[in-house]
């Protein structure tokens, strides 16, 4: 049996030099951050709710809420590995992860392959079923006037129960 789920994610983007920018677990150099009440991983948001929709496990507002005052900047790797650790529980593996970037900064093409390595390692999966596609709004919008960042992400998992 296969599960598909689809996650999305926006974060307002920020001029912000001492606050680290972080996508796919990696820090990316950058004057701007997104704003957030984790580390605001976008990428990482993304992935973790597209596991937990296909899990049907809700949404990572429900498991990591941005009202409790203890998950203040907290890693969103701990939040990947949560929703790894929830998969595992109900016995499905991850097979890959596609995710779509949409917006001006930073720029993915020339971190690409750190960002593919870094999410593929997180997620415990070949570099070659991780992808990090990137797009522009085209100067429409909130997203093309870099107000923020938009990522959408889509994995299939299968059940253990399958493979034996």
């Amino acid at each position: 049996m296969f599960r598909v789920g689809n996650g999305i994610d926006f974060h307002k983007l920020i001029d912000e030099p001492f606050r680290p920018l972080m996508l796919a677990g990696v820090e990316v150099k950058s004057p701007f951050a997104f704003l957030g009440h984790s580390d605001a991983d976008i990428i990482l948001h993304s992935v973790a709710d597209a596991i937990l929709g296909a899990l049907s496990l809700g949404d990572i507002g429900q498991h990591f809420p941005d009202t409790d005052p203890k998950l203040k900047n907290m890693d969103s790797k701990k939040i990947i590995e949560k929703c790894l650790e929830l998969m595992k529980d109900k016995n499905f593996d991850l097979v890959n992860v596609d995710c779509t970037y949409v917006g001006d900064h930073p720029k993915i093409n020339p971190i690409r392959d750190e960002l593919i390595t870094s999410l593929a390692k997180l997620l415990e999966i070949p570099k070659d079923c991780a992808s990090i596609k990137a797009t522009t709004s085209e100067g429409m919008g909130a997203l093309g006037r870099s107000e923020g960042v938009m990522v959408m992400s889509t994995v299939l998992l299968e059940s253990k129960a399958k493979k034996q």
